[in-house]
């Protein structure tokens, strides 16, 4: 079933995931022309929201919700709140709250964020009660303790800095940012925490609490009010795990390049997938906003038979740190070719990433343009100039070749 022409006006097409990437499908089934019933479940009793300004407006309490301004009912959504999802077999989804039967399945159940062992009482950051809570105990003097120095974990430290915390920061590699960008990148990045008051301890992992705070595996103990564990997401597909749909080792859900599943009349998007990528040779898994934005939208036109090519976007994601906007698009894994443009010592810079004389990969800070240049230039596959593209003061675009 893999078009709207085989689907009845009587059919039922099932949402399950009320995230970004799922409430982008039902919103999308409907502008597409889909006539048919249209069910989104979610296991949140929230409206569906907005997850990245959780780290930012939300824990500054600067807005207290983040709900899509979509008006579900005037749209013709049957939105099921409350409903976790516990198994699937075809044409039905079962959830704590009793059977759904389907006649197409758009699984988009996102991630969950990873956690440790012997820390009990640590919080994570992933919903809005969630953010919440932490808001609530990020108060002027509180010592925080911040597992991992990832993305998510430098939001949160910029977060409870600003509003007046001692925090500490713990990572198990030997800079931030270890599993997403080169050491030589994550080590500038470290001067960020020191400069923000930040204490950064990286290359020691966390061995367990002890006596109100964290002991690390060097026998530090560091005194915490409160330990935040930011160290990564799992997709949240361990409900699958007895169903005829086969997960990847990683627990994504393996699609083909319209976003579908092995299984028939069953499509994934968002956190949750592992697509196939032409443009970078490989199958990709990627947990971030703007491909959850993206899939929602391209799944709801593949169930409804109007895809006009296959799924394969730029990577793209950001993050606001340190009073620092950082954006990356693309891939930098295989490239050959790593360029400066402008100086790391600055304010303000980025990195190339080229393949074959073809940029492949970009990171800005403070580089709103070159990112936006640059998206397109992978987008296109075009070689540059590298002469060109390491001189800031030439425009990304004009650096080709």
């Amino acid at each position: 079933m893999d078009a709207v022409a085989e689907l009845r006006a009587t059919d039922r097409v099932v949402v399950v995931g009320a995230g970004m990437a799922g409430a982008q499908a039902a919103l999308n089934l409907r502008q597409g022309g889909w006539q048919g019933a249209v069910t989104l479940v979610g296991e949140e009793l929230h409206l569906p929201y907005d997850r990245p300004p959780l780290s930012k407006n939300v824990l500054l309490g600067k807005a207290d919700a983040t709900a899509f301004e979509i008006d579900w009912t005037d749209l013709g959504v049957d939105l099921l709140t409350g409903h976790r999802a516990t198994g699937l077999n075809a044409g039905v989804l079962h959830t704590d709250r009793g059977e759904l039967p389907y006649s197409a399945l758009v699984i988009a159940t996102g991630a969950d964020p990873r956690t440790l062992p012997g820390l009990p009482g640590a919080r994570t950051l992933r919903t809005v009660d969630d953010a919440h809570a932490l808001r609530a105990a990020l108060t002027p003097g509180k010592r925080i303790v911040l597992v991992g120095a990832g993305w998510i974990g430098a939001e949160t430290a910029t977060v409870a800095r600003a509003l007046g915390c001692h925090v500490t920061v713990v990572e198990a590699a030997a800079t931030p940012l270890a599993g997403a960008l080169p050491a030589e990148l994550g080590t500038l990045m470290a001067e960020w925490y020191a400069a923000a008051g930040v204490e950064l301890r990286c290359g020691v992992g966390v061995a367990g609490a002890a006596d109100g705070g964290v002991l690390l595996a060097d026998g530090t103990h560091l005194p915490a009010d409160e330990v935040v564990v930011g160290i990564g997401a799992r997709p949240a597909t361990g409900w699958l795990a007895d169903s005829p749909l086969a997960l990847d080792p990683d627990g994504t859900i393996p699609v083909d390049d319209r976003l579908r599943t092995a299984l028939p009349g069953v499509w994934a998007a968002g956190d949750c997938v592992s697509y196939p990528s032409a443009r970078f040779g490989a199958r990709l898994a990627v947990q971030h906003w703007d491909h959850a934005l993206h899939s929602g939208g391209a799944v709801a036109a593949s169930v409804l038979g109007t895809l006009d090519a296959p799924y394969d976007p730029v990577p793209y994601f950001w993050s606001e740190q340190f009073d620092r906007m950082v954006q990356y698009a693309g891939r930098h894994a295989g490239a050959d070719h790593l360029l400066w443009r402008g100086s790391p010592s600055g304010r303000d810079w980025s990195v190339l990433w080229l393949r074959d004389g073809a940029l492949v990969a970009l990171l800005a800070v403070d580089r709103p343009r070159d990112l936006a240049q640059g998206r397109r230039l992978i987008e296109r596959g075009t070689v540059l100039d590298p002469e060109l593209a390491a001189d800031p003061a030439v425009q990304l675009k004009a650096a080709t070749r």
